[in-house]
């Protein structure tokens, strides 16, 4: 099993258990301990995986980090663990901090079990940075993301290739952060950027403000204008490959339109995006695919006619939300499109099944 695949089968598991998970104990058990295991660690094996490793600082004795990893008898990574419904923006890097200080180590995590903070000493040579330079979310990453994570696996770890790339995921890491700040709530100095561009006379306060509005404005005719595309190029793709859908009293073949006939509207687009925003916590959002008819728009798992997740009527002033179960489709009536989140479940339920099916 590849270790996106662990990942996933890890990631899998977490809705349904956070109810249960109450204590830090409970968190590395169901959590952290699955997921050291699938980089490649025995997590039971001390010569591999040291719990509860001393750490004395100066004068302080009997100083333990949750874990301390190993690789040829060397100590490579300090894992510290906090329970799962922790927030790692307060301050709980203190400690990890002292922990790094004292130790060969060159890589530390800070982890609440589903965020997994990676740290090192970029900017300054055995003092840990105060930023990670990589984070990783056990419910919410991209592909990309994996690759990086291997880097930390055992078989694959290498201590001058991480430090090589850690810097330049600090520092990308950072900007995207800045421009997802900006892109939200734009400053003025990003505001002066654009105007100063475009705009020929001075840039009063009273312009900057105006301008302000006029760049969030044409950030959000850029996103949308983005993702129409993206939607409309996976339409007209899986267009002409439609078939028969799973639900065998339907025949799609009645109902398919040709490309130039499909209606690409806003709600269909931001339908899509929801259900995907629903289901990214549980599997890859690229399983996820879309084909319309002239009579809905449906969603499919891995692009398949045979795992429908739902289908959206939205193409008469009532709307409706097909959910797809053993060959039936429900339909339920939404008054717009936020309300897909009522049925975040039961969307939930039906993706895993067929996952499970496979199983």
């Amino acid at each position: 099993m590849d270790l996106i695949d662990r990942i996933k089968d890890i990631a899998k598991r977490i809705p349904g258990q956070m109810e249960h998970i109450k204590t830090e104990e409970a968190t590395k058990n169901a959590f952290i301990m699955p997921l050291i295991s699938s980089l490649g660690y025995d997590v039971f094996n001390p010569l591999e995986v040291v719990p509860e490793y001393t750490a004395d600082i100066g004068s302080k004795k009997g100083e333990k980090v949750d874990y301390a990893i190993k690789k040829n008898d060397e100590i490579i990574m300090l894992v510290e663990c906090k329970w799962s419904g922790a927030d790692l923006h307060e301050d709980h890097t203190s400690q990890l901090y002292r922990y790094f200080s004292v130790t060969e180590a060159r890589f530390a995590i800070l982890t609440n079990g589903i965020i997994y903070e990676f740290y090192s000493d970029i900017d300054e040579k055995n003092k840990m940075d105060s930023k990670p330079f990589f984070v990783f979310n056990l419910l919410h990453f991209e592909d990309h993301q994996i690759n990086e994570l291997k880097k930390f696996t055992k078989s694959a770890f290498s201590l001058d290739d991480i430090l090589t790339t850690a810097s330049t995921l600090k520092y990308t890491g950072a900007i995207k952060k800045i421009l997802e700040d900006e892109l939200k709530n734009p400053s003025e100095q990003f505001v002066r950027f654009f105007a100063s561009q475009i705009y020929d006379g001075r840039l009063t306060q009273q312009v900057i403000e105006q301008f302000k509005s006029i760049v969030k404005e044409a950030r959000n005719q850029f996103i949308s204008e983005r993702l129409n595309e993206r939607l409309k190029f996976a339409l007209a793709t899986n267009e002409d490959n439609s078939t028969a859908e799973i639900n065998t009293e339907e025949q799609i073949n009645d109902n398919t339109s040709s490309g130039d006939d499909l209606e690409i509207t806003q709600d269909k687009i931001d339908g899509y995006n929801i259900v995907k925003a629903i289901l990214r916590e549980i599997i890859d959002v690229k399983r996820i695919t879309v084909r319309d008819t002239k009579s809905y728009c449906g969603i499919l798992l891995d692009d398949n006619n045979r795992k429908p997740i739902c289908r959206l009527h939205f193409n008469y002033s009532q709307k409706y939300l097909g959910l797809v179960n053993n060959k039936n489709e429900e339909r339920f009536e939404i008054d717009n499109v936020d309300d897909i989140f009522k049925y975040v479940d039961e969307l939930k339920a039906i993706t895993v099944a067929y996952d499970n099916a496979e199983l």
